[in-house]
């Protein structure tokens, strides 16, 4: 069998169990298996795969038929132009929330902000972004998850920034001095209690601490919108990625606090609400 029959077939077996994005899937994984790039493929497809080689590519497509994500067989995700080490015990980082990234770092360059808070890091992908695209600044990030924290500091190493970035185990606050920030970004769980059941396979193979936001998918944005303020500097700022449907709540809850100002959202790619940015102020 060809490098291209392969895939063909692979592209075949993941349409009948109507697995998204077939074709790149089947090629990714195509490329992981033989540790070769797309050009690779493309220029030798009709060389013959080797027999080892076939036989991992097939297990590998029946583990995606049966809702393991590709990434946590690859162990890799892109983000903001650089490589992420992914597995089960982090969230996979997804295209939307570089909108967050992209206006943490707008807001940062605009404020000369030097000091910025990731709460629920996971991989750390926000805050490894942040300190690589940010020239200086020095960064906290948090999760309560020892396990995730491990991901993100090899992430960090990966990337070499590990020298602007400061990782703690916390339930968010918790364990934080009184320190003031420039920034606060999160991208916390959201996802409501009952709707976790009813979402892709792939997307229930991921952590259920980095997915469920409590029964109205609230309830993180509520500890850190009432705790945060505390925690950052006076026309300072805090950047939340939010679900599709949340900007209306959770802009409630940050204009019930009383602390905040200037508060506005921004869309993702498909036109869905995806962030939420406020300041602090009188």
């Amino acid at each position: 069998m060809t490098i291209k029959q392969a895939i063909e077939k692979g592209v075949i077996a993941l349409k009948v169990k109507n697995i998204e994005t077939p074709k790149m899937k089947a090629r990714l994984l195509m490329q992981y298996i033989l540790n070769k790039s797309r050009q690779y493929l493309l220029a030798h497809d009709l060389e013959k795969l080797d027999k080892t080689k076939e036989i991992q590519y097939f297990n590998a497509i029946k583990k995606i038929t049966e809702g393991v994500p590709l990434q946590h067989i690859t162990h890799q995700q892109e983000f903001m132009k650089m490589s992420f080490y992914v597995d089960e015990n982090v969230l996979i980082p997804r295209p939307d929330t570089e909108i967050l990234v992209e206006e943490v770092i707008e807001i940062a360059k605009r404020i000369n902000a030097r000091e910025i808070l990731d709460l629920c890091t996971g991989s750390g992908a926000i805050a490894i972004s942040l300190a690589k695209y940010i020239p200086n600044s020095k960064i906290t990030a948090i999760d309560i998850s020892n396990k995730a924290i491990k991901v993100a500091k090899k992430n960090a190493k990966a990337n070499e920034v590990e020298s602007q970035i400061t990782f703690i185990q916390s339930d968010l606050f918790e364990k934080l001095s009184k320190q003031k920030y420039d920034i606060i970004v999160s991208n916390p769980p959201y996802i409501k209690e009952e709707v976790i059941k009813k979402i892709d396979l792939e997307v229930q193979r991921e952590p259920l601490i980095a997915l469920n936001g409590g029964i109205d998918g609230l309830k993180f944005y509520k500890k850190i919108i009432h705790e945060g303020y505390n925690y950052i500097k006076y026309k300072g700022y805090l950047c939340l990625e939010i679900g599709f449907d949340q900007k209306n709540e959770v802009i409630e809850l940050i204009q019930k606090e009383e602390n905040y100002i200037d508060t506005y959202s921004k869309k993702d790619l498909y036109d869905k609400d995806r962030i939420v940015v406020t300041k602090v102020g009188d």
